[in-house]
């Protein structure tokens, strides 16, 4: 190593303890999707940022999705899907493919590759230890046919948190990595959001910051550029101007549920971006949108 390289490195390090002294034992609750769960580079590097968290004193809990892996598997077992506002719609078939991809491939991939970089991951869905409780989703309009409202299915939303096994994992210097599976009093399985279950589940933690990674820089201005640093006012005003829409508009409405409920604050970062989820915790330029109460 260069002197240069050396001096680099140690410049690095300081900057990055006081963020690791004022998060040390505190939770951070990162929403794990898009582009940084399927490039090899991206992958290793979100596990690797996740072990280091761990190792400095945080208790990083992981929660994931997976709707392209579901999407891929139900092409090739000849399954058709439709979506409705966004949502695919659920019947027990599919669920039972929901289950096997997040629930099995998907979470234990994630599990493997954390405890391959040195960590102590455990994969669990809702269904573990009473963790999601969920509801059914009402039936919604379909935008083709606004006269047609569709049953989605095992489509659901939160109806309660137990974090008793996350308790217990985060003391034992595990980390949890949850696929956004929730049961009902019935015992019927449904597939929440997991930006939505990422929200409850910092909210119910009383997690220090919630994480949502996104395949964008983060929110951005009318000139296309970063904003580093947001209200929810400031937020409030971009949705009603319409600069805020898509697919951008549940993770700022997770963010408003999670900040209103007391998290420390939300960052949507890009994932994009090799060790996303350190230069955004521990640097002083991050590479995301901090958003504030």
């Amino acid at each position: 190593m260069s002197d240069r390289s050396g001096h680099e490195t140690a410049r690095v390090l300081n900057e990055a303890l006081p963020y690791i002294q004022r998060l040390a034992g505190r939770t951070v609750v990162i929403k794990y999707g898009g582009n940084a769960m399927v490039d090899d580079v991206l992958k290793n590097s979100f596990a690797r940022n996740v072990v280091l968290m761990k190792q400095v004193g945080l208790n990083p809990v992981v929660v994931h999705g997976g709707g392209p892996q579901i999407g891929k598997m139900l092409a090739a077992i000849g399954k058709e899907t439709r979506f409705v506002a966004g949502m695919r719609v659920t019947d027990s078939e599919t669920m039972d493919t929901v289950e096997m991809v997040l629930g099995g491939q998907v979470n234990k991939n994630i599990v493997s590759l954390i405890n391959q970089h040195g960590g102590r991951a455990v994969g669990l869905t809702g269904k573990d230890g009473g963790l999601i409780r969920a509801r059914p989703l009402k039936p919604v309009a379909d935008e083709k046919q606004p006269d047609e409202i569709i049953d989605l299915g095992h489509v659901g939303e939160v109806a309660s948190i137990d974090p008793s096994v996350v308790h217990t994992l985060d003391s034992g210097h595990f980390i949890p990595v949850i696929a956004p599976i929730g049961v009902d009093e019935a015992g019927r399985s449904y597939n929440i959001n997991a930006d939505l279950v990422a929200s409850r589940v910092a909210i119910t933690l009383g997690a220090e910051k919630l994480l949502l990674l996104t395949n964008t820089a983060g929110i951005l201005d009318d000139n296309g550029g970063l904003i580093t640093h947001s209200s929810l006012r400031s937020i409030d005003e971009m949705i009603d101007s319409g600069r805020i829409y898509g697919g951008m508009l549940p993770k700022v409405q997770c963010a408003r549920e999670a900040l209103e409920a007391g998290v420390g604050a939300v960052q949507v970062i890009d994932g994009r971006v090799e060790n996303a989820v350190l230069l955004e915790l521990f640097t002083d330029a991050g590479v995301g949108t901090l958003i504030h109460l």
